[in-house]
Protein backbone atom coordinates (compact mmCIF):
# COMPACT_ATOMS: atom_id res chain seq x y z
CA UNK A 1 0.00 0.00 0.00
CA UNK A 2 1.07 3.81 -0.31
CA UNK A 3 -0.58 6.72 -0.27
CA UNK A 4 -2.01 6.87 -3.43
CA UNK A 5 -3.64 3.27 -3.50
CA UNK A 6 -5.87 4.61 -0.29
CA UNK A 7 -6.69 8.11 -2.11
CA UNK A 8 -9.89 6.69 -3.78
CA UNK A 9 -10.78 4.94 -0.67
CA UNK A 10 -10.56 8.18 1.29
CA UNK A 11 -12.93 9.96 -1.49
CA UNK A 12 -15.22 6.99 -1.89
CA UNK A 13 -15.89 7.43 2.16
CA UNK A 14 -16.08 11.53 1.77
CA UNK A 15 -18.16 11.67 -1.39
CA UNK A 16 -20.84 8.90 -0.38
CA UNK A 17 -24.08 9.96 1.59
CA UNK A 18 -22.99 9.89 5.29
CA UNK A 19 -25.24 7.77 7.58
CA UNK A 20 -26.70 8.52 11.15
CA UNK A 21 -24.12 6.90 13.03
CA UNK A 22 -21.35 9.47 13.39
CA UNK A 23 -19.03 7.41 15.57
CA UNK A 24 -18.61 5.05 12.93
CA UNK A 25 -18.65 7.68 9.85
CA UNK A 26 -15.17 9.85 11.95
CA UNK A 27 -13.25 6.28 12.80
CA UNK A 28 -13.98 5.32 8.87
CA UNK A 29 -12.21 8.46 7.61
CA UNK A 30 -9.92 10.41 10.83
CA UNK A 31 -8.11 6.82 10.47
CA UNK A 32 -5.97 7.75 7.11
CA UNK A 33 -4.14 10.21 9.53
CA UNK A 34 -2.42 7.70 11.26
CA UNK A 35 -1.86 5.59 8.15
CA UNK A 36 -0.72 8.38 6.06
CA UNK A 37 2.10 9.56 8.62
CA UNK A 38 3.55 5.94 9.31
CA UNK A 39 3.69 5.30 5.38
CA UNK A 40 5.59 8.61 5.48
CA UNK A 41 7.59 7.02 8.27
CA UNK A 42 8.67 3.99 7.07
CA UNK A 43 9.98 5.39 4.13
CA UNK A 44 11.52 7.92 5.74
CA UNK A 45 13.67 4.87 7.56
CA UNK A 46 14.13 2.89 4.50
CA UNK A 47 15.93 5.78 2.91
CA UNK A 48 18.17 5.77 6.34
CA UNK A 49 19.10 2.83 5.59
CA UNK A 50 16.92 1.15 8.52
CA UNK A 51 15.06 -2.38 7.52
CA UNK A 52 11.70 -1.90 8.53
CA UNK A 53 8.23 -2.98 7.36
CA UNK A 54 4.96 -1.25 7.33
CA UNK A 55 1.63 -2.83 9.51
CA UNK A 56 -1.91 -2.02 8.72
CA UNK A 57 -3.47 -2.05 12.08
CA UNK A 58 -6.88 -2.16 10.64
CA UNK A 59 -5.79 -6.11 10.45
CA UNK A 60 -3.75 -6.31 13.78
CA UNK A 61 -5.85 -5.12 16.67
CA UNK A 62 -9.19 -6.74 16.49
CA UNK A 63 -11.98 -4.55 18.73
CA UNK A 64 -15.66 -4.31 19.42
CA UNK A 65 -18.04 -2.36 17.18
CA UNK A 66 -18.19 0.66 19.74
CA UNK A 67 -16.84 2.89 17.14
CA UNK A 68 -14.83 6.23 18.70
CA UNK A 69 -14.08 3.97 22.46
CA UNK A 70 -13.64 0.78 20.82
CA UNK A 71 -13.17 -2.52 23.15
CA UNK A 72 -10.31 -4.80 22.83
CA UNK A 73 -10.82 -8.58 21.64
CA UNK A 74 -7.42 -9.66 23.70
CA UNK A 75 -7.53 -12.82 22.54
CA UNK A 76 -7.53 -12.74 18.98
CA UNK A 77 -5.75 -9.44 18.87
CA UNK A 78 -2.91 -11.41 20.44
CA UNK A 79 -2.94 -14.35 17.70
CA UNK A 80 -3.53 -11.40 15.20
CA UNK A 81 -0.01 -9.45 16.68
CA UNK A 82 1.94 -12.74 16.81
CA UNK A 83 0.99 -13.47 12.98
CA UNK A 84 1.57 -10.11 11.15
CA UNK A 85 4.81 -8.82 13.52
CA UNK A 86 6.18 -11.51 15.97
CA UNK A 87 6.03 -13.74 12.54
CA UNK A 88 7.99 -11.17 10.32
CA UNK A 89 10.81 -11.01 12.45
CA UNK A 90 11.01 -14.54 12.71
CA UNK A 91 11.19 -15.29 8.87
CA UNK A 92 13.69 -12.31 8.36
CA UNK A 93 16.26 -11.82 10.91
CA UNK A 94 17.45 -8.76 9.46
CA UNK A 95 14.33 -7.00 10.20
CA UNK A 96 15.33 -4.04 11.95
CA UNK A 97 11.46 -2.99 13.20
CA UNK A 98 7.87 -2.89 11.96
CA UNK A 99 6.03 0.82 11.98
CA UNK A 100 2.56 0.24 12.65
CA UNK A 101 -0.16 2.79 13.64
CA UNK A 102 -1.90 4.23 17.03
CA UNK A 103 -5.02 4.28 17.82
CA UNK A 104 -6.87 2.53 15.28
CA UNK A 105 -8.60 -0.87 15.12
CA UNK A 106 -10.91 -3.12 12.82
CA UNK A 107 -14.17 -5.64 13.64
CA UNK A 108 -14.47 -9.06 13.04
CA UNK A 109 -16.60 -7.19 9.74
CA UNK A 110 -13.35 -5.30 8.83
CA UNK A 111 -14.38 -1.97 9.64
CA UNK A 112 -12.23 0.67 11.07
CA UNK A 113 -12.19 1.56 14.47
CA UNK A 114 -10.49 4.39 17.01
CA UNK A 115 -9.51 3.59 20.15
CA UNK A 116 -10.37 6.44 22.21
CA UNK A 117 -8.70 9.13 24.38
CA UNK A 118 -5.08 8.38 24.87
CA UNK A 119 -5.23 5.43 21.92
CA UNK A 120 -1.94 5.61 20.48
CA UNK A 121 -0.42 5.23 23.88
CA UNK A 122 -3.09 2.41 24.41
CA UNK A 123 -1.63 0.54 21.23
CA UNK A 124 1.77 0.71 22.29
CA UNK A 125 0.40 -1.06 25.39
CA UNK A 126 -2.08 -3.82 23.61
CA UNK A 127 1.23 -4.67 21.32
CA UNK A 128 3.48 -4.69 24.35
CA UNK A 129 0.95 -7.27 26.10
CA UNK A 130 0.52 -9.53 23.13
CA UNK A 131 4.23 -9.94 22.69
CA UNK A 132 5.19 -10.37 25.85
CA UNK A 133 7.67 -6.93 25.65
CA UNK A 134 10.40 -6.79 27.89
CA UNK A 135 9.68 -2.83 28.21
CA UNK A 136 7.49 0.28 26.61
CA UNK A 137 8.54 3.70 25.86
CA UNK A 138 6.41 6.42 25.19
CA UNK A 139 7.62 9.73 24.12
CA UNK A 140 6.50 12.89 25.28
CA UNK A 141 7.33 16.46 25.01
CA UNK A 142 7.66 16.59 28.95
CA UNK A 143 10.37 14.82 30.84
CA UNK A 144 8.46 12.30 32.44
CA UNK A 145 5.93 12.16 34.80
CA UNK A 146 5.68 15.43 36.22
CA UNK A 147 4.36 15.90 40.08
CA UNK A 148 1.87 18.94 38.24
CA UNK A 149 1.00 20.09 35.20
CA UNK A 150 3.75 22.19 34.07
CA UNK A 151 0.94 24.51 32.45
CA UNK A 152 -0.85 25.51 35.51
CA UNK A 153 2.44 25.35 38.37
CA UNK A 154 5.74 26.69 38.13
CA UNK A 155 8.83 24.59 38.70
CA UNK A 156 6.85 21.29 38.44
CA UNK A 157 9.33 18.06 39.74
CA UNK A 158 9.82 15.17 37.67
CA UNK A 159 8.78 11.85 39.28
CA UNK A 160 11.80 9.01 38.58
CA UNK A 161 10.18 6.04 39.62
CA UNK A 162 6.24 5.45 40.44
CA UNK A 163 4.18 2.04 40.74
CA UNK A 164 1.19 1.17 38.58
CA UNK A 165 -0.89 1.35 40.90
CA UNK A 166 0.11 4.91 42.16
CA UNK A 167 0.33 6.02 38.36
CA UNK A 168 -3.64 4.91 37.54
CA UNK A 169 -4.63 6.68 40.81
CA UNK A 170 -3.28 9.64 39.44
CA UNK A 171 -4.58 9.39 36.64
CA UNK A 172 -8.11 8.87 37.54
CA UNK A 173 -8.18 12.08 39.63
CA UNK A 174 -6.98 13.89 36.39
CA UNK A 175 -3.35 13.51 36.02
CA UNK A 176 -3.29 13.43 32.33
CA UNK A 177 0.25 12.25 31.19
CA UNK A 178 -0.55 8.32 31.02
CA UNK A 179 -4.49 7.24 30.57
CA UNK A 180 -5.66 4.20 33.22
CA UNK A 181 -6.50 2.22 29.94
CA UNK A 182 -2.70 2.07 28.95
CA UNK A 183 -1.54 1.04 32.52
CA UNK A 184 -4.01 -1.86 33.39
CA UNK A 185 -2.38 -4.23 30.38
CA UNK A 186 0.93 -3.49 31.12
CA UNK A 187 0.42 -3.99 35.07
CA UNK A 188 -1.72 -7.50 34.36
CA UNK A 189 1.77 -8.85 32.69
CA UNK A 190 4.47 -7.08 34.71
CA UNK A 191 5.60 -4.97 31.91
CA UNK A 192 7.67 -1.82 32.78
CA UNK A 193 6.58 1.72 30.80
CA UNK A 194 9.21 4.51 30.43
CA UNK A 195 7.92 7.61 29.73
CA UNK A 196 10.91 9.91 27.96
CA UNK A 197 11.19 13.19 26.26
CA UNK A 198 11.47 13.86 22.76
CA UNK A 199 12.96 17.05 23.47
CA UNK A 200 15.81 15.44 25.22
CA UNK A 201 15.77 11.55 25.08
CA UNK A 202 19.04 11.25 27.01
CA UNK A 203 17.30 12.11 30.47
CA UNK A 204 16.02 9.36 32.02
CA UNK A 205 12.66 10.10 32.03
CA UNK A 206 9.80 8.33 34.32
CA UNK A 207 10.00 4.63 35.22
CA UNK A 208 5.94 3.15 36.11
CA UNK A 209 6.61 -0.40 37.31
CA UNK A 210 5.27 -2.43 40.22
CA UNK A 211 7.61 -1.64 42.94
CA UNK A 212 5.54 0.81 45.46
CA UNK A 213 8.42 1.48 47.43
CA UNK A 214 8.93 5.62 46.37
CA UNK A 215 5.14 6.20 45.93
CA UNK A 216 5.25 8.40 48.96
CA UNK A 217 8.49 10.34 48.56
CA UNK A 218 6.91 13.27 46.55
CA UNK A 219 3.47 14.88 46.09
CA UNK A 220 1.56 15.33 43.48
CA UNK A 221 -1.13 18.24 42.15
CA UNK A 222 -3.88 17.58 40.07
CA UNK A 223 -5.46 20.88 39.19
CA UNK A 224 -9.39 20.72 37.34
CA UNK A 225 -10.55 23.75 36.40
CA UNK A 226 -13.96 24.66 35.49
CA UNK A 227 -15.84 21.99 37.91
CA UNK A 228 -19.48 21.77 38.97
CA UNK A 229 -20.66 21.99 42.63
CA UNK A 230 -23.86 20.53 43.38
CA UNK A 231 -25.56 20.65 46.14
CA UNK A 232 -29.13 18.70 46.65
CA UNK A 233 -31.05 17.91 49.43
CA UNK A 234 -34.89 16.60 50.22
CA UNK A 235 -37.76 19.22 50.32
CA UNK A 236 -39.53 17.69 52.63
CA UNK A 237 -35.71 17.45 54.84
CA UNK A 238 -35.55 13.79 55.39
CA UNK A 239 -32.56 12.21 55.78
CA UNK A 240 -30.71 11.43 52.46
CA UNK A 241 -30.83 7.75 52.14
CA UNK A 242 -29.38 4.72 49.44
CA UNK A 243 -32.62 5.08 47.84
CA UNK A 244 -32.38 8.73 47.08
CA UNK A 245 -28.53 8.30 46.11
CA UNK A 246 -29.63 5.87 43.50
CA UNK A 247 -32.25 7.87 41.93
CA UNK A 248 -29.59 11.07 42.09
CA UNK A 249 -27.51 8.93 40.15
CA UNK A 250 -29.24 7.58 37.31
CA UNK A 251 -30.24 10.88 36.86
CA UNK A 252 -26.45 11.76 36.96
CA UNK A 253 -26.04 8.70 34.14
CA UNK A 254 -28.85 10.07 31.66
CA UNK A 255 -26.93 13.37 32.16
CA UNK A 256 -23.41 12.69 31.04
CA UNK A 257 -22.30 13.77 34.22
CA UNK A 258 -18.81 12.71 35.39
CA UNK A 259 -18.52 12.94 39.27
CA UNK A 260 -14.86 13.24 40.52
CA UNK A 261 -15.94 13.92 44.71
CA UNK A 262 -19.10 13.38 46.60
CA UNK A 263 -19.94 14.57 49.97
CA UNK A 264 -22.73 13.75 52.00
CA UNK A 265 -24.51 14.47 55.52
CA UNK A 266 -27.76 13.53 57.19
CA UNK A 267 -29.25 16.13 54.67
CA UNK A 268 -26.98 17.14 52.18
CA UNK A 269 -25.55 15.36 49.09
CA UNK A 270 -23.24 17.16 47.10
CA UNK A 271 -20.58 16.34 44.38
CA UNK A 272 -18.01 17.82 42.00
CA UNK A 273 -18.48 16.77 38.76
CA UNK A 274 -18.07 18.02 34.81
CA UNK A 275 -20.31 17.65 32.07
CA UNK A 276 -21.35 19.45 28.72
CA UNK A 277 -22.83 22.90 29.87
CA UNK A 278 -26.15 22.30 27.18
CA UNK A 279 -27.45 19.28 29.44
CA UNK A 280 -26.88 21.40 32.97
CA UNK A 281 -30.19 23.05 32.66
CA UNK A 282 -32.31 19.75 32.08
CA UNK A 283 -30.77 18.28 34.95
CA UNK A 284 -31.18 20.68 37.24
CA UNK A 285 -34.89 20.93 36.27
CA UNK A 286 -35.44 17.20 37.18
CA UNK A 287 -33.18 17.28 39.90
CA UNK A 288 -35.62 20.10 41.11
CA UNK A 289 -38.89 18.48 40.82
CA UNK A 290 -38.14 15.92 44.01
CA UNK A 291 -34.76 17.88 45.61
CA UNK A 292 -33.76 20.97 47.06
CA UNK A 293 -30.76 22.31 44.47
CA UNK A 294 -28.05 24.93 44.83
CA UNK A 295 -24.91 24.67 42.29
CA UNK A 296 -22.12 26.75 41.65
CA UNK A 297 -20.27 26.81 38.36
CA UNK A 298 -16.38 26.97 37.02
CA UNK A 299 -15.33 25.94 40.58
CA UNK A 300 -11.72 24.39 40.78
CA UNK A 301 -11.04 20.88 42.52
CA UNK A 302 -7.30 20.35 43.54
CA UNK A 303 -6.10 16.90 44.46
CA UNK A 304 -2.72 16.37 46.52
CA UNK A 305 -1.30 12.72 46.58
CA UNK A 306 0.90 11.54 48.86
CA UNK A 307 0.21 14.95 50.43
CA UNK A 308 2.43 13.99 53.97
CA UNK A 309 5.21 16.84 53.08
CA UNK A 310 3.37 19.01 50.76
CA UNK A 311 3.06 22.77 49.94
CA UNK A 312 0.17 24.45 49.12
CA UNK A 313 -0.07 26.04 46.15
CA UNK A 314 0.70 29.69 46.13
CA UNK A 315 -1.67 30.37 43.72
CA UNK A 316 -4.49 29.26 45.09
CA UNK A 317 -3.92 30.55 49.03
CA UNK A 318 -6.37 33.40 48.14
CA UNK A 319 -9.59 30.96 47.06
CA UNK A 320 -12.19 30.33 49.23
CA UNK A 321 -12.33 26.56 50.26
CA UNK A 322 -15.85 24.91 49.65
CA UNK A 323 -15.23 21.45 50.62
CA UNK A 324 -12.10 19.96 52.26
CA UNK A 325 -12.25 15.85 52.17
CA UNK A 326 -8.76 14.16 53.32
CA UNK A 327 -8.01 10.48 53.37
CA UNK A 328 -4.66 8.27 53.80
CA UNK A 329 -2.76 9.74 51.11
CA UNK A 330 -5.21 12.13 49.24
CA UNK A 331 -5.89 15.68 50.35
CA UNK A 332 -8.90 17.08 48.13
CA UNK A 333 -10.52 20.76 48.13
CA UNK A 334 -13.19 22.50 45.94
CA UNK A 335 -12.22 26.15 45.71
CA UNK A 336 -13.68 29.38 44.66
Amino acid sequence: LDILDMIPELKKQIEKEPSEHKAFEYDQIVSFGELWSTLIFAEALKISNVNCKWNDARKTIRTSNHYQNARIDWPKTKTLVNDRILNKFKENNSLDCIVTQGFIGHTNTGMTTTLGREGSDFSAAILAWALDAKEVFIWKDVAGLLNADPKEFDNPLKIDKISFKEAIELSYFGASVIHPKTLKPLQNKNIPLRIKSFIDPESSGTIIQSDESCDANQASYIYNKNQLLISISPKDFSFIMEDHISEIFYLFSKSGLKVHLMQNSALNFSVCANMKKAMLKNLIDELSEKYNVKYNENVDLLTIRQYENHVFPEKLKNKNILIKQRTRSTLRYVLN
